[in-house]
């Protein structure tokens, strides 16, 4: 059965990579009003697709935003488990514009590269999991599990609307497992299992002084300068070797095992001066800059501004001074307890003379981790090696998918992080684009996954 459905990809390529540049060529930009209808259109495209394969049952389900599509096939009985696929049809704005050598909506293949926005993000790995349901209907006429399917139009704005939504239908979405290919691999051709995600919460404050700026002549050293009382205020939340010292930071924090540690440590390393042209990395003193940045929690700056900053010297004591702090969570820890750790070390070292508000931020997430031994994450990582030919690389990552933490809550099951993007694909940024190797490749791992993790 595997070996015809990859034949059937393979002799039908042309005709899927025809049909993913359709799909491309939707505007589908879910922050912006004006494409309103591209994005709706977009959805229809999916819902028009999924029927066409093979689904029964394929509902176009309206939120306070763009709709979700939402598609069942439950015929491969009691004996196979059920998958929830989940992905997102919506993409991220072009701008800007001039820089892209090619349009963002008119696809476009150069170099083994398929450019286009949402080439990767996530319309092209979305894609590979359609091509793959219909290869199996038009082959086999079956699938050889139960699956669900799940493509909302909202994830590039915050998933407003998803948990409302799978919490108020919570049984019709239930399975016994989870696929997201929203994530890439560590570097071109190299399978890479993705374990664990951060969580995330942040917050912004503001330190107020006199009711406007004032002359550092007359009342420097009669006032306190609101700048100098933030720079104060920051540092005492962070050590010189990375440590927070924020009071209760660290202590859900779950400890980092030595077989974990290994793990981690095996996975291919990055020289982050070479990458992000910093002098040299840091990290929390005890671990590495890959155990800091996959695994242990974090505390940033994100934003820092006051007084004067256009050309010249304007000497001022400034009336205000505001920073943007964020947290990347490990397990264990609780975004709001975190939020309220924050804010209580703000609020018992607030210098004097200065007022302070708070702007918490709403949307946070939980770390996900999953055992590296389940055995939907071992087919997973038994299907990648088949297909590349390499043993994948097991690690966890320092960004956050709030809809990994939502399922996992909300319907106790594991999530599989089967994702094929590079570190090349530039997301978000003006010439996105996804290797044509990685597209064809990506679909045959799909096929031998689902038909391994049948008999799990």
């Amino acid at each position: 059965m595997v070996d015809q459905v990859v034949t059937y990809l393979q002799q039908h390529q042309d005709t899927y990579i025809e049909q993913l540049k359709e799909f491309l060529r939707m505007p589908s930009v879910s922050t912006d009003s004006s494409h309103h209808q591209d994005v709706r259109n977009t959805a229809e495209f999916v819902a028009n697709f999924l029927s066409n394969a093979g689904f029964k049952k394929v509902e176009v389900q309206e939120t306070e935003g763009h709709p979700l599509i939402f598609a069942e096939w439950l015929e491969a009985g009691t004996n196979a488990p059920t998958v929830l696929f989940y992905g997102h049809y919506d993409v991220q704005p072009p701008d800007p514009l001039d820089q892209w050598k090619s349009q963002p909506f008119e696809p476009d293949i150069r170099d083994g590269r398929l450019y286009a926005r949402g080439a990767s993000d996530d319309k092209g790995q979305v894609f590979m999991h359609l091509a793959v349901f219909d290869a199996f209907f038009k082959t086999t006429g079956e699938l050889p599990l139960n699956v669900k399917v799940c493509i909302e139009g909202e994830e590039e704005i915050g998933s407003a609307n998803l948990y409302q939504l799978l919490e108020s239908k919570k049984e019709q979405f239930q399975a016994d497992f989870a696929v997201i290919s929203d994530s890439g691999m560590v570097a071109n051709d190299q399978p890479t299992i993705l374990y664990g995600l951060k969580g995330f919460t942040g917050l912004e404050f503001t330190l107020k002084g006199p009711d406007n700026d004032l002359h550092s002549g007359m009342y420097g050293g009669a006032v306190r300068n609101p700048a100098m009382a933030m720079a104060h205020l920051l540092s005492t939340m962070k050590s010189e070797d990375e440590v927070v010292q924020i009071d209760g930071f660290y202590d859900q924090v779950e400890p980092l095992e030595d077989d974990e540690r290994q793990l981690i440590q095996s996975a291919p390393g990055e020289d982050y001066s070479t990458s992000t042209g910093a002098p040299e990395a840091v990290s929390e003193k005890g671990y590495t800059a890959k155990e800091h940045t996959m695994a242990r929690p974090t505390l940033e700056i994100n934003g820092l501004y006051s007084g004067y900053q256009g050309e010249g010297t304007k000497t001022i004591i400034p009336s205000t001074a505001t920073a943007k702090l964020t947290c990347r969570l490990v397990p264990g820890q609780d975004p709001q307890d975190i939020q309220d750790l924050v804010v209580q070390h703000i609020e018992n070292h607030l210098p004097a003379g200065v007022t302070l508000s708070i702007k918490r931020e709403p949307l946070s997430a939980k770390a996900y981790r999953v055992d590296p031994n389940h055995p939907f994450i071992t087919k997973a990582a038994e299907s990648l090696q088949e297909t590349f030919a390499k043993d994948p690389v097991f690690v966890r990552m320092g960004g956050s998918i709030p809809v990994v933490e939502w399922m996992d809550s909300l319907f106790d099951i594991p999530v599989v992080l089967l994702g094929f993007g590079t570190p090349d694909d530039r997301l978000h940024s003006p010439n996105e684009s996804f290797p044509l190797d990685h597209l064809t490749k990506g679909m045959e791992t799909i096929v031998h996954y689902w038909s391994k993790v049948r008999s799990v």
